[in-house]
């Protein structure tokens, strides 16, 4: 049995690295636009390639990060101009600036007619974000993310302790689970989300700045890894809804809340183990742990057949109940 159970993880290990090497060598870039097309005007194939190159181009429109932002009045040297934390600009030009040691490409935006000016393409990055909804909503987990661990993270830890001093009788994903499989298979795919979200970032970080500038929800027009990456978070949607449907049927709502309190910090509690392991290539062996664990659950989930009269809980077979102590017959 163990010999079996060594095989299996090692071949799920091998069929995972497998899968990620194929997603990192396949799929992974956006096609470069055809040009050949001779009705293209020169403005219109300048703006593809800034688009494929620099992930904007001319007309896309951004929104003031920073506390203020410098611009300048090119050509005229040492005069200058401030932009403010939520002022929207759009993109109006470019300009190649060999001189420039720093960055060689350069971009005008403008707020509004009397309010224009230069800003290097690298410094446009760090400063700006689009106005794209999805793309604020990627800024902002990203750059809050860890705070909103924290806050949640101590307040289950505050509900646990309050509950485990008046009743004995806790219930949490994986150790003392409800009658459902979905809580734990959200986990996993939480980690999957993770561990695919980090191997873009160290692999093909331009493919994800791309969709970062150009996001989309539909999986279908883009490229494979991110098409995988996509569809992972549309099922995190759909796995949760299944884990509040089942949750509310089994437990009272006290209780239904403190275990989804317990989910959602062991929900983020992956995202983050995952993508810091990743970062190491350690999250993918972490990950076929993960996986050989719910396979293994699930297994034995399989194996219950019967439901105890009393306390309504799954059972092996039929005798005492291991969880309440009637006696089934």
């Amino acid at each position: 049995m163990k010999r079996r159970r060594n095989s299996l993880f090692s071949l799920l290990l091998g069929s995972l690295i497998l899968l990620l090497t194929g997603i990192c060598f396949s799929g992974c870039h956006y096609s470069k636009p055809d040009l050949s097309d001779k009705n293209l005007s020169k403005k219109t194939k300048d703006s593809l390639n800034y688009l494929y190159k620099y992930h904007f181009t001319l007309n896309t429109n951004f929104e003031v990060r920073a506390d203020t932002v410098v611009l300048e009045r090119l050509p005229v040297k040492d005069q200058y101009l401030q932009l403010f934390k939520g002022d929207k600009v759009v993109v109006a030009e470019f300009m190649v600036n060999h001189e420039d040691s720093i960055d060689s490409l350069w971009v005008k935006v403008a707020r509004d007619q009397g309010t224009q000016g230069w800003i290097r393409e690298s410094d446009l990055a760090k400063t700006f974000m689009p106005v794209d909804s999805i793309s604020q909503f990627i800024y902002l987990f990203s750059d809050t993310h860890a705070s909103y661990f924290v806050v949640i993270f101590a307040v289950f830890v505050i509900f646990y302790l309050f509950r485990g001093f008046r009743k004995k009788n806790l219930q949490l994903v994986y150790f003392n689970d409800i009658d459902s499989i979905y809580p734990l298979l959200l986990c996993l795919a939480m980690a999957f989300s993770a561990t695919l979200y980090e191997s873009m970032q160290v692999f093909v970080p331009e493919t994800w700045q791309h969709y970062y500038f150009n996001p989309s929800l539909n999986p279908f027009k883009l490229p494979f890894v991110l098409t995988v990456f996509v569809l992972s978070i549309w099922g995190i949607i759909l796995l949760t809804l299944a884990v509040i449907d089942d949750l509310f049927k089994q437990l009272s709502i006290s209780s239904a809340f403190f275990y989804l309190l317990g989910l959602m910090s062991f929900c983020i509690f992956c995202y983050f183990f995952f993508m810091f392991t990743t970062s190491y290539y350690l999250g993918y062996i972490f990950f076929a742990m993960f996986l050989y664990l719910f396979i293994c659950k699930f297994k034995e989930r399989m194996v219950l057949k019967y439901r105890c009269g009393n306390c309504g809980r799954k059972i092996k077979e039929k005798g005492e109940c291991p969880h309440c102590g009637a006696i089934n017959k």
